[in-house]
């Protein structure tokens, strides 16, 4: 018969062994979870130094892309300026009052040659080589000849080619000045030229001080009035 007190005994053993049992499981468990711990901390880092990188890449493309668009508008201006439009400033009062002193105008040059310039036309071209006024640089002025018609003038009338030239632009007074040829003996304008005159006759130093400018001189021709008279006014031609 066993002795009661052997079977305490046993009991004991196996509960300690028990113990021992739950207490390795958790320190089992402990080392799995700082494992766990330090695994995450390390996945962080990675994480962390490999979100800067990405940012600086980011920062640099964005910045690239940038510097792409910046030098492509420059250069689609410049071709613009060089090739379709270009804007003047009226530096005198010779055109007035049509175009006073500092509005600024937008000029055709694109789809345009001197054979498309019309009577009436506003048209900038380079400096004539005839002429002597103070000044220098492009000049605008109106055509008011074109190649082989005749002109001439009578008090401050102009007439084309026998006819009396309409010029609803002028100023109520506008005396003319030097007189163009005469009704006897008309200037003829000799092929591919243009006779051009300033809206403001008595302050315009145009054709009839340096003669007719060649067509292959002109710029191009005003479409558009973008500043007047110290403001805004998107005045077409």
């Amino acid at each position: 018969m066993a002795d009661p007190a052997d079977a305490n005994s046993a009991d004991a053993n196996s509960a300690d062994a028990n113990s021992a049992a739950d207490s390795a499981g958790a320190d089992s468990a402990g080392a799995d979870s700082a494992g766990a711990d330090s695994a995450g901390a390390d996945s962080a880092r990675a994480d962390s130094a490999g979100a800067a990188p990405r940012r600086r890449r980011r920062w640099r493309r964005a910045l690239a892309e940038t510097a792409v668009v910046i030098v492509a508008a420059v250069l689609l201006a410049g071709l613009v300026r060089a090739f379709a439009f270009q804007t003047f400033e009226i530096p005198t009062s010779s055109m007035t009052p049509t175009l006073g002193v500092h509005d600024r105008i937008l000029v055709q040059k694109a789809f345009f040659t001197w054979h498309d310039v019309r009577e009436g036309d506003i048209v900038v071209f380079s400096h004539p080589p005839l002429d002597t006024c103070p000044g220098g640089g492009d000049l605008v002025k109106r055509v008011i000849a074109l190649p082989g018609q005749t002109i001439y003038s009578s008090g401050n009338s102009i007439y084309i080619n026998g006819r009396l030239l309409a010029e609803p632009y002028l100023p109520h007074y506008d005396p003319l000045g030097p007189p163009i040829a005469s009704r006897q003996h008309p200037y003829r304008v000799p092929p591919g030229e243009f006779y051009v005159l300033g809206d403001n006759r008595a302050d315009s130093c145009d054709s009839r001080y340096w003669g007719p400018i060649k067509g292959s001189s002109i710029i191009g021709k005003v479409v558009l009035v973008l500043w007047h008279d110290g403001h805004p006014d998107f005045h077409t031609f």
